[in-house]
């Protein structure tokens, strides 16, 4: 499961439309690795301006982005080559919805322990199983053995 929660200004993500390319883009990212497209869940929280300050201070001038990324279904190698290729595929997805309208914007990746993750009561199937490749056809938690 990549859980995205994107915190941002009340009104900068208003319609729905945004959103949903915002939560394509990022599905897309999973997917290509062979993750079922359910897996992935965005969850956008709009906050007050008065309510977002960086550095102590109220960020009014323009729009501020908080992105918590966390990632259960899959663990990267400790390795900075993989590092730098998932920012990267994160950086080009934060472009079009943040970057290039002028927004600033942090997030970070945090790596959970895939044993205390369930769906539907479930425990997912391997990364790559037959099993999983079931639920990415499915789009959907599937009982199978094991899952208990």
């Amino acid at each position: 499961m990549p859980l995205w929660q994107i915190y941002h200004p009340v009104g900068t993500y208003g319609d729905p439309a945004s959103k949903i390319s915002f939560a394509e883009d990022i599905t897309k990212m999973y997917t290509k690795l062979g993750l079922p497209a359910f897996y992935v869940v965005t969850n956008f929280i709009p906050l007050p301006n008065e309510d977002i300050l960086v550095g102590g201070k109220l960020r009014t001038e323009k729009p501020f982005i908080r992105v918590v990324i966390s990632h259960i279904a899959i663990k990267m190698p400790n390795d900075d080559a993989v590092y730098k290729r998932s920012t990267s595929s994160i950086d080009a997805i934060l472009k079009p919805h943040i970057a290039d309208k002028g927004y600033d914007w942090e997030y970070h990746v945090m790596e959970t322990e895939r044993r205390l993750w369930k769906i539907n009561g479930l425990v997912p199937p391997p990364w790559k199983s037959d099993e999983e490749q079931l639920w990415a056809k499915e789009d959907r938690a599937v009982p199978y053995d094991g899952a208990y």
